[in-house]
C-alpha cells in the first residue's frame, strides 16, 4: 500500500538538532516495503528491536508460510492449534471488529481474494459458480478461538491482513516508548503510526495520497496517532473491455466493493482500529462510514467519494489542507 508521502519541516537550528539523533532503517514484511524513523540517542536499540517484532509476527501470521500459526490452523482439518499470546489477541480482536461491523469486516475471505489473483501476479475474474462455492466457505461467526486454542472449520481459511500491519505497528510503537523513544514515525506501507511530535514539538505532516494519481491530496496534520488509509487503487487489475476490479471485496457478493468511495483514511489512537475500519467503512460506502462514525465517535476519518467530494469528521477539519491547485469540493461533518 502507498498511500501516504511524509513530510518534514524544521526551522534551521531544530532541524540541525534533530538530524543528529536521527535514525532511520527499513525492512521488507508482510507484503508491505516500511520504513521506521526515530529520534533519541536510544533509537537504533529501539528500531532494531521493533523490526525483530515485526519479523516475528509476520512469521506467526502468514497465511502462506507452513510454519506460520494461522497456516497450521488453516489446514488443521478442524482441530483445534495452540497459538501464541499475540496471534491469540489479534484472532480476538478480528472477530470482535467483525462482530461490531456487522460483516464489513471478513477475515474469512482470504480464498476469495485468491481466486481473484489479488494475492498472487496471476490476476482474473472468478466465475460466478466459483464465488459462489467460495463464499459458502465465508463466514467469520464459525471460527472458534477458546482461549488461546484456534479452531478454523475445515475447508475455511483465516486470514489477518486487514488487521495485522496496524496490530504490528501498535506494538511496535510499545517497543519504542518503552525505550525512552518520545518522536518517531513508522510507515507500514499504507499504515502510518506517529509517535509523539515531531522532535521540534510540532506536529507531523501526513500527505495522503490522490486516488488514482502520482499527487498528494493534501497534508494532514498529526501527533501521537495512527493514520490508515485503504483505496481500490492499491491492487487492481484491468480486463479487456476497460472494468477495474480492485483488491478490497464486499463479502457479500465477491466482487469487488463498489460503494461510492475511492478511499479510507482512518485516524485514531491505535493501529489496529484504524486498519480495520479502512477497510470496513471502504465497503460500508460514505452513508454508512457517517452512520457508524456517529454511533461510535472513537475515531476520525477522511473520505474521498466517487465524486471527487472529500468528506471529514470534524475532529481533523482545522488539521487537514488540501494541495495547492487541488479544486475538491470538501465537507465536513458535525456531531
Amino acid at each position: 500500500m502507498t498511500g501516504f508521502l511524509m513530510l518534514f519541516t524544521f526551522g534551521c537550528s531544530s532541524y540541525q538538532e534533530a538530524e543528529q539523533l536521527r535514525v532511520e532503517t527499513s525492512l521488507f514484511a508482510m507484503n508491505t516495503y516500511m520504513t521506521f524513523t526515530a529520534y533519541g540517542e536510544n533509537s537504533e536499540a529501539a528500531l532494531e528491536s521493533a523490526k525483530q517484532k515485526i519479523k516475528e509476527l509476520e512469521s506467526l501470521w502468514s497465511v502462506t508460510d507452513e510454519d506460520s500459526e494461522i497456516y497450521q490452523a488453516n489446514y488443521s482439518s478442524g482441530q483445534f492449534v495452540q497459538m501464541s499470546a499475540d496471534t491469540a489477541a489479534l484472532v480476538s480482536f478480528a472477530l470482535e471488529m467483525a462482530r461490531k461491523i456487522e460483516g464489513a469486516l471478513e477475515p474469512t475471505l482470504y480464498p476469495v481474494l485468491r481466486a481473484w489473483g489479488f494475492t498472487t501476479e496471476q490476476k482474473q475474474v472468478p466465475s460466478q459458480e466459483e464465488l459462489d462455492q467460495l463464499l459458502s466457505l465465508v463466514d467469520y461467526s464459525q471460527i472458534s478461538l477458546q482461549g488461546n486454542r484456534l479452531t478454523v472449520p475445515d475447508g475455511m481459511e483465516l486470514d489477518l491482513g486487514a488487521v495485522g500491519k496496524g496490530y504490528a505497528a501498535d506494538l511496535a510503537t510499545e517497543i519504542l516508548r518503552e525505550q525512552g523513544i518520545e518522536s518517531a514515525l513508522l510507515s507500514l506501507g499504507g499504515n502510518i503510526q506517529a509517535v509523539g511530535s515531531r522532535p521540534d514539538g510540532t506536529d507531523w505532516r501526513i500527505g495522503i495520497h490522490a486516488p488514482w494519481e502520482k499527487e498528494n491530496l493534501g497534508v494532514l496534520q498529526v501527533r501521537d496517532a495512527a493514520v490508515v488509509t485503504s483505496g481500490g487503487y492499491e491492487n487492481y487489475s484491468e480486463d479487456t473491455q476497460g472494468n477495474i476490479y480492485w483488491h478490497i471485496i464486499d463479502p457479500s457478493t465477491g466482487f469487488p466493493a463498489h460503494s461510492g468511495l475511492q478511499s479510507v483514511t482512518i485516524i485514531g489512537t491505535d493501529g489496529k482500529t484504524c486498519d480495520a475500519l479502512s477497510t470496513a467503512l471502504f465497503v460500508m460506502g460514505p452513508e454508512k462510514a457517517e452512520k457508524y462514525w456517529r454511533k461510535t465517535s472513537s475515531f476520525d476519518m477522511l473520505l474521498v467519494t466517487e465524486d471527487n467530494e472529500v468528506i471529514l469528521t470534524e475532529g481533523i477539519a482545522d488539521s487537514f489542507v488540501l494541495s495547492d491547485g487541488r479544486d475538491e469540493t470538501v465537507r465536513v461533518l458535525k456531531r
